[in-house]
């Protein structure tokens, strides 16, 4: 028997009842497990895996299809982890958009909007209130990487009345939406001093690692904000706490890190005027996220038993 095999916990009665009857119209068997442990047997002689655990990617000598939950795909990359190395690689890229888009504005306004220090005010039974905010609207938003967390931000800061949102991708292909203008990768030195919001929504790749350098977090205007929800190895975390520090930047939001979990001795917990969040804007929490994920699986399963493309077929030589 041909077999899908799961062990994403999220997944509801009608999620699980979608995949089976899926696979039930192609000749598979889907195999809902509720851990790792309980799916690593049956994981062996799997066709197809729904999972983001590398113990049942490593013990399925038969597969040949890995779809992982995740829009990020650092971690399977690599040949070495393949029980079947010929195995392809999709993700969820798409799915986490809405949420993510959602977290960006939240942080953004609490930056600008001073939430963390009147929290503080409040929690001393303190009534101070002339703090000097400051406005999504007439400010100049860059977005680094316009997919699907991009254009879902761009959508959401529009309503603010922004004064521009300018994208950047490897291309400077306009992808349509809400982006006025969209540069290659290439223009972002010229793009960054003319920032007020940096947005970074990049996957972890060759390319992006140490993209925001120290020469291009002091192209920034000092006055400027930095939200990133992409992958901490994009920026440079020591130069940015340094910079920080000595009151470069008015703000910074961070929900990813070069070492995840931050080390409880790491300085960065101090930082002055940084947000910190746990790498929980685009986890799967959010109802709406795994619908997502379940319909772009089954969306490339009738691609997959179809012989068709898939639409998230990862390059595992390019990182996405």
């Amino acid at each position: 028997m041909r077999t899908i095999v799961t062990d994403i916990a999220q997944l509801t009665d009608a999620h699980r009842a979608a995949i089976e009857a899926a696979a039930r119209a192609h000749g598979f068997e889907a195999r809902f497990f509720d851990s790792e442990a309980d799916a690593l047997a049956d994981a062996a002689g799997a066709e197809i895996l729904f999972t983001g655990s590398l113990a049942l990617v490593g013990a399925a000598k038969a597969l040949k299809w890995l779809c992982v939950p995740s829009a990020g795909v650092e971690p399977y990359l690599p040949r070495e982890v393949y029980g079947s190395p010929d195995a392809v690689l999709t993700n969820s890229s798409g799915a986490y958009g809405v949420t993510i888009a959602e977290h960006i504005v939240m942080v953004t306004l609490e930056l600008m909007r001073h939430r963390q220090e009147y929290a503080g005010i409040v929690a001393q039974r303190r009534w101070e209130r002339q703090l000097p905010i400051r406005s999504i609207r007439g400010s100049r938003v860059t977005l680094l990487g316009t997919g699907n967390i991009g254009a879902e931000a761009a959508h959401r800061l529009r309503a603010f009345g922004p004064a521009s949102i300018v994208g950047l991708n490897r291309s400077g292909r306009h992808p349509g939406g809400d982006f006025d203008r969209v540069l290659p990768i290439s223009a972002l030195d010229d793009a960054l001093p003319e920032t007020d919001l940096l947005v970074m929504a990049l996957p972890g790749t060759r390319e992006t690692a140490g993209l925001m350098d120290r020469r291009r977090l002091m192209l920034l205007p000092g006055d400027a904000y930095i939200v990133n929800v992409g992958r901490g190895s994009a920026i440079d975390q020591a130069t940015l706490l340094e910079l920080m520090q000595g009151g470069h930047l008015a703000g910074a939001a961070l929900d990813v890190f070069e070492r995840e979990p931050i080390p409880a001795d790491d300085p960065i917990w101090d930082c002055p005027r940084l947000l910190i969040t746990p790498h929980c804007s685009g986890n799967m929490t959010l109802g709406y996220t795994v619908d997502r994920i379940v319909a772009q699986f089954l969306e490339d399963f009738g691609n997959y038993c179809a012989w068709r493309p898939m639409e998230r077929l990862v390059d595992r030589e390019r990182g996405y």
